[in-house]
C-alpha cells in the first residue's frame, strides 16, 4: 500500500480543560494523541482545541481620589468645623468592595469671639 492511505489513528478528545481564569473571560483547551505511529504517513488532524471562556464577571472594587485639603473653618470666630472629600473613581460591580466615606469633617476653633453669649440672645430676641 502506498503510505498516505493509512488513516490517522487518534485518541479520542480529552475533557475540556477549566477555563484559564477565575473570572471573566478566558480560554480552555482540550487535546488528543497520535496514536498511530508517524512513520506510517504524514498526519495532519489537528492535536490541540482552544476556545473562549466566560465565568461570571470579575468583582470591581471601589476605586477613590485622593482626599482634598482641609476647607477653611466655617466659622470666622469661635468654634467650628472644616471638610475634606474625595471623589469616585471607580464604582465597585460585581460584588466589589463597597466605598468608603467621601466625606470628612473636624472641629476648628477660631480665635474668641469677642460679643458674649448674652448679647446673641437679646438681639434674636428683638428681632422677633
Amino acid at each position: 500500500f502506498p503510505s498516505d492511505t493509512i488513516p490517522c489513528l487518534l485518541s479520542p478528545w480529552s475533557e475540556w480543560s477549566d477555563c484559564s481564569v477565575t473570572c471573566g473571560k478566558g480560554m480552555r483547551t482540550r487535546q488528543r494523541m497520535l496514536k498511530s505511529a508517524a512513520e506510517l504517513g504524514d498526519c495532519n488532524e489537528e492535536l490541540e482545541q482552544a476556545e473562549k471562556c466566560m465565568l461570571p464577571e470579575c468583582p470591581i472594587d471601589c476605586e477613590l481620589t485622593e482626599w482634598s485639603q482641609w476647607s477653611e473653618c466655617n466659622t470666622s470666630c469661635g468654634k467650628g468645623h472644616m471638610i475634606r472629600t474625595r471623589m469616585i473613581k471607580i464604582e465597585p460591580q460585581f460584588g466589589g468592595t463597597a466605598c468608603p466615606e467621601t466625606v470628612q469633617r473636624t472641629k476648628c476653633r477660631v480665635r474668641k469671639c469677642l460679643r458674649g453669649p448674652g448679647m446673641e440672645k437679646r438681639r434674636w430676641k428683638e428681632a422677633r
